[in-house]
């Protein structure tokens, strides 16, 4: 019978551990996101906003020289344990950059780190974001990173 409530007892510790740590750290975020790496360098307003507690959306318009960048992309999230306010991700999603005289669609995939401060309404996060161009001139661009500073709520 011990064993049993010993066993129950640290089902129960170990479940609890676990929803505790799914949790997400802020609702929705708002602020600058700045694209760079192999090509232009865009930077513009963007939102990221928790559906449920791992999984988000992030939309955003960014802007270069004679090009704009307009995406929205799913992220599934994981905390990391033991460190508060830090979680991985991974995520794609489809993007349109269009300019004067072209437009070409241009979907990416992402895989990052998302800290937010604790007591802070401030959330940093930096990811590797490889992208294809597909258009009149098709490419891959693999060497593409992302830098998002937000303010929370």
């Amino acid at each position: 019978m011990k064993k049993l409530f010993a066993v129950a007892a640290f089902a129960a510790a170990t479940m609890l551990g676990v929803s505790q740590a799914q949790a997400q750290t802020y609702k929705t975020g708002a602020g600058v996101l700045v694209d760079f790496g192999d090509g232009a360098t865009f930077v513009g307003p963007h939102v990221k906003h928790f559906f449920k507690a791992n999984h988000a959306g992030e939309f955003s318009v960014l802007f270069a020289d004679g090009a704009t960048l307009a995406q929205a992309n799913y992220q599934y999230h994981q905390p990391f344990a033991g460190a508060s306010g830090l979680q991985w991700y991974v995520g794609a999603g489809p993007g349109i950059i269009f300019g004067d005289g072209f437009t070409e669609f241009a979907p990416s995939a992402m895989l990052g780190l998302d800290f937010k401060i604790p007591g802070a309404p401030l959330d940093f996060s930096m990811d590797w974001r490889p992208r294809f161009i597909i258009g009149d001139n098709s490419d891959a661009e693999a060497g593409r990173f992302n830098a998002g500073f937000r303010f929370t709520f």
